[in-house]
């Protein structure tokens, strides 16, 4: 944007050492120069774009460059007589920003919407005409640009500028593709502009622009934009991180002769590979810096090993690890588990005989293009590669493709991609929900922090099967994501079959199942809000409370004493013991019943306790050396026993599940209800039953019971 154009030859020229190696730059002057000559003729393609061309043809060496040609002619007439803060001709910014995806391997209709991406919002050139010109795909992404691009970036505008910009990245990613090229070009000019709205700029981008560009994968904007904005940031860190690179290039750098000795190891395994010397960015020598405090020489730099297949990348890792002495604890596979930004990688370290250690990453050339560009990799992701070819040609040919006029009208319009990542699905449920603007910022930054992702799966079978969360998301987490508004009533759930809190932290690979409430007053707890994750979840919590406030005191409340009811009747059990005159007792740990195996134990006074042989109270009596008695049940059917029944509270739930009891013909000695904790509530029954073989059939009975999710013997 002209707003923030400044001198890119200042900046270039006071700080050479943020140009990455390899990468090509656009002579700005050289450029202004042939831009201002205007079109060249139908048959050639204008001097201004030759850079373009060329990277493009790098990645899509059949690329049809007519419709570059086209675009640029439109773009470079329709800003002609408009300059950059710099002196320079405006045209120069789209151009640099298109050589930039062009570099990245974007396709023709992506680098088309950005030689395009000004033009509707800085001249007088109309959607209706890049329609009519280059097709409703191009039309649809710059629409998306303009949009996001028409807010002023002052400081109480950002969350909705951001809001705006996610839904259009929901949309189509291409328009963060070309947001993120547009603001890395606008951060290589940012030199000559007041130190404040240097700042400023550079906190929007540390914050949500560099976050965007990790979860969407594309590293090789992310890291030039973190040394940018660590240059301006933090002039003292970098200047001292200046001086130790600049320290580490006098010095002799091992890492090349490492590099050659794997090319050896490699060549003799017979593994074609390509051995590179990687040499770490500003922010990451900055980093490792503080790990490890004084740096060696092989700190400086990592090996890049680039091969053909995903089964060579493991072949390499055996070699490294056979002929050298690994590093375990460095050793990471994003093959087998990708992150969640598509990046696949292994990771590993070696020690050499002389003491250096060298940090390996090991990838497939396709890996390496994905993990550099992420998604500007895979193209468009909205069509197959066939129909976008189609209609690229058609456009070029025709100068229109075939489409409704209502295409590119609205660009936040819901559009079905098949491989939009779970993270940025959960920002667009997210955001739509929140409150205000300060909370949508707040949480927004909060979730662009996360740098981990799970993926668990539903037991009750429903669509979606998985739920994408955050690494250290709850239960909660999941009952939000599952259930939205409706999991203010989950009062439990069970992860990989075991029942456990909704605080419970889950992991990747885990099963859960989500017990709700049926009682409409049901609600969350303030305590909810120390472990939710997911900003779905805190703003539905938050919402909560605030409209609740009697609810969530009622929460906090001191526990009261547990609620005991006692039957008439005592009564003992049928259990005989081979000890004359021996007092018999059923143990409460375990309340064996017919026709349990029991053990049976001499305690003080001379009594017998009966216990089943699986209780671990036997073990105990045994390291006591607690005398054993034989122990058989007589001939009577009837017996006592304890159950366990768990359920969520709700009015009427003592009275129902008695009610079960009684039914099957049972009789109640005792009972004792425990005060609710997070919504449940813990029951205890002593049963005697006339016959136990109606054991099972009581425990299904009570199980029926509205909001009882468990029944168990004591």
């Amino acid at each position: 944007m002209s707003a923030e154009a400044t001198n890119p030859e200042a900046r270039s020229e006071a700080r050479p050492e943020l140009r990455r190696r390899g990468r090509t730059r656009l002579d700005l002057r050289r450029l202004g120069r042939a831009a201002l000559l205007g079109p060249t003729s139908r048959d050639r393609l204008p001097d201004a774009i030759g850079h373009v061309a060329e990277a493009h043809r790098a990645h899509h060496p059949d690329a049809d460059l007519s419709i570059l040609r086209r675009a640029y002619v439109l773009a470079e007439s329709s800003h002609r007589g408009q300059m950059r803060k710099s002196g320079e001709p405006y045209i120069t910014h789209p151009l640099a920003v298109t050589l930039i995806l062009a570099e990245l391997g974007a396709e023709t209709t992506t680098l088309t919407a950005s030689l395009l991406h000004d033009t509707v919002e800085d001249t007088e050139v109309t959607l209706d005409q890049v329609r009519e010109e280059f097709g409703d795909e191009v039309c649809f992404i710059v629409d998306g640009v303009t949009k996001v691009e028409k807010i002023d970036y002052g400081a109480a505008a950002e969350p909705e500028t951001f809001r705006k910009m996610l839904v259009a990245t929901g949309n189509d990613v291409r328009v963060m593709s070309i947001k993120l090229a547009d603001r890395l070009h606008n951060m290589r000019t940012l030199g000559v502009m007041r130190p404040e709205k240097q700042a400023r700029i550079a906190k929007v981008t540390r914050d949500v622009l560099i976050p965007l560009a990790e979860r969407l994968g594309v590293q090789a904007l992310k890291t030039e934009l973190e040394d940018l904005v660590f240059a301006i940031l933090h002039p003292e860190e970098y200047e001292h991180t200046r001086a130790l690179i600049a320290a580490h290039a006098g010095e002799r750098d091992p890492l090349p002769a490492i590099a050659e000795s794997v090319r050896v190891v490699l060549r003799e395994a017979g593994i074609h590979a390509e051995v590179l010397v990687r040499p770490r960015h500003f922010v990451s020598v900055h980093r490792i810096s503080r790990k490890r405090g004084e740096l060696r020489g092989s700190d400086f730099g990592r090996l890049l090993i680039l091969v053909g297949e995903n089964a060579d990348c493991y072949g390499v890792l055996g070699e490294l690890h056979t002929c050298f002495t690994p590093v375990v604890s460095e050793f990471k596979d994003f093959i087998a588990v990708p992150k969640f930004n598509l990046y696949q990688s292994l990771h590993t370290a070696f020690a050499t005989s002389d003491g250096h250690v060298a940090e390996v990453i090991v990838r497939t050339r396709q890996m390496h293009r994905v993990a550099e560009a992420g998604v500007v990799a895979l193209g468009n992701p909205y069509a197959t590669a066939a129909a976008t070819a189609a209609a690229t040609a058609a456009a070029a040919a025709s100068g229109a493709t075939a489409g409704s006029a209502e295409a590119c009208a609205d660009p936040y319009e819901e559009r079905v991609d098949p491989t939009r990542p779970g993270w940025l699905s959960r920002l667009l449920d997210w955001q739509q929900s929140a409150p205000d603007p300060d909370t949508f910022w707040s949480v927004l930054r909060a979730e662009l922090a996360q740098d981990r992702e799970i993926t668990v799966f539903r037991a009750d079978g429903g669509a979606p099967a998985t739920i994408s969360l955050p690494g250290g998301a709850s239960c909660i987490d999941a009952a939000y994501a599952q259930y939205g508004e409706a999991a203010h009533g989950c009062i439990g759930a069970r992860v990989n079959g075991r029942l456990t809190s909704l605080t419970s932290r889950l992991s990747d690979g885990d099963t859960v199942q989500l017990l709700l409430a049926h009682d409409a007053s049901s609600g969350p707890s303030a305590d909810w809000l120390e472990h939710a994750h997911t900003p779905a979840a805190r703003i539905a919590i938050g919402s909560w409370l605030k409209a609740h406030p009697d609810g969530a005191a009622a929460t906090t409340t001191a526990a009261r004493a547990p609620l005991s009811v006692v039957g008439a009747r005592g009564g003992g059990g049928n259990a005989v013991a081979d000890l004359p005159d021996a007092t018999v007792r059923l143990a409460g740990c375990c309340t064996p019943v017919p026709p349990d195996a029991v053990a049976g134990f001499v305690v003080r006074g001379g009594a017998v306790t009966v216990h089943r042989v699986q209780c671990a109270a036997v073990a105990q009596m045994r390291s006591l050396g607690r005398t054993s008695v034989a122990v058989h049940w007589r001939a009577t059917a009837d017996c006592r026993v304890t159950l366990l029944a768990e359920s969520f509270g709700r009015p009427h739930l003592l009275a129902d599940l008695t009610e079960a009891i009684a039914r099957e013909g049972v009789e109640v000695v005792s009972a004792t209800v425990e005060p609710p904790v997070e919504q449940r509530v813990r029951h205890s029954y002593t049963l005697q039953l006339p016959d136990a073989t109606g054991l099972p059939a009581l425990m299904r009975a009570m199980r029926d019971v509205p909001g009882v999710y468990d029944v168990s013997r004591a």
